[in-house]
């Protein structure tokens, strides 16, 4: 495995580093789960049910972290960014539900995901209840900006996932169009979640923007990792089954170049188990041998630091605080996670 550069978090410390970092929102991180527990219930009992499912399995809050983090990096003083970060779990809640139906995944951080255990009828449909949650609290912030970055960033997620559907079992599609897809599908909820910080705190467009580009980078670095660890990850760590993308057929980075590095053979290979999902017990050893043959792992994680670099620049614009410092160390923890 790729050793880790000196600097970036070394991977076995990387769970106290966000530590570290949830200390230093603890209080308001605490009334962000307060109004999540307080939103999710209902008279139906199966809303509360299952939605308490998925949120006890052990989320990492780092979409609301941010939202936390950027609004103190702001100066920001308030409290509209605590209902503000519980809108943005519920958001993203909402599509983890949605994706492992479509996925037919069997589990989400190492537990059973909802599907596997209520079918796919129920998660779909409390899904659909988090995501009206999520837009009563836009509305209960009151800022119309605000209601147009989060309403339009779940317009783009929704759009990214029918794109990744549309592009799974093609090993024709291009990286532009895979990146394409990652920037909708993960990294647009990480930019809202960050722009919205400077917009509660009424700051200069150029810092707005700066917080966006921010979000954006940091979560198609995160992506990158995730996408390079399906292949090379211990289950435990991923939190999901490892090859889970591989049995699907879905087409990310380390795959394409695997396939426009190999030869035509290798690339049958890669046409009969992810276009025809014609797939032996021995198929993901292969893979898994085909990729390290073309040091397709490293190359998508070299990939994810180029991200993360940018958005290491991004923050230039802002002074030292303990919020900026706070948002290095969550970014150097997402990529540290692929050690």
């Amino acid at each position: 495995m790729t050793a880790l550069p000196a600097r970036h978090v070394a991977a076995e410390s990387s769970a106290d580093k966000l530590e570290e970092i949830r200390a230093l929102v603890d209080g308001e991180l605490h009334e962000v789960n307060r109004i999540i527990l307080e939103m999710m219930q209902s008279e139906i009992s199966l809303i509360p049910e299952l939605a308490r499912h998925i949120v006890a399995a052990g989320g990492k809050r780092v979409r609301p972290i941010l939202t936390l983090l950027a609004a103190r990096l702001c100066g920001y003083r308030g409290t509209r960014q605590i209902g503000l970060a519980a809108c943005v779990e519920f958001i993203h809640t909402a599509t983890l539900l949605h994706d492992d139906v479509v996925d037919e995944s069997d589990l989400r951080r190492g537990n059973p995901t909802a599907n596997a255990v209520w079918g796919n009828k129920a998660p779909v449909l409390v899904g659909d209840f988090l995501f009206s949650r999520a837009f009563q609290l836009m509305v209960a912030d009151g800022s119309l900006k605000v209601l147009a970055i989060l309403s339009n960033a779940s317009a783009v997620i929704a759009e990214g996932e029918v794109h990744q559907l549309v592009t799974a079992n093609d090993t024709a599609t291009t990286e532009a169009a895979y990146l394409q897809v990652i920037a909708a599908k993960t990294a647009a909820l990480f930019k809202a979640a960050c722009q919205i910080g400077a917009v509660v705190a009424d700051r200069p467009e150029i810092e707005e923007m700066a917080l966006a580009a921010y979000g954006d980078n940091l979560g198609i670095a995160f992506q990158l990792v995730d996408d390079a660890l399906d292949y090379h990850a211990k289950q435990a760590l991923l939190g999901k089954s490892v090859g889970d993308d591989f049995r699907e057929g879905k087409i990310t980075l380390p795959v394409l170049l695997a396939f426009a590095r190999g030869d035509e053979e290798e690339r049958a290979f890669w046409r009969r188990t992810l276009e025809n999902l014609d797939q032996t017990p021995e198929d993901l050893e292969r893979a898994q041998a085909l990729l390290a043959r073309h040091g397709a792992i490293e190359a998508t994680i070299a990939r994810a630091e180029e991200y993360g670099e940018r958005a290491r620049q991004a923050l230039a614009i802002f002074p030292y605080s303990r919020a900026k410092q706070a948002m290095l160390d969550l970014l150097d923890f997402c990529i540290a996670r692929a050690y």
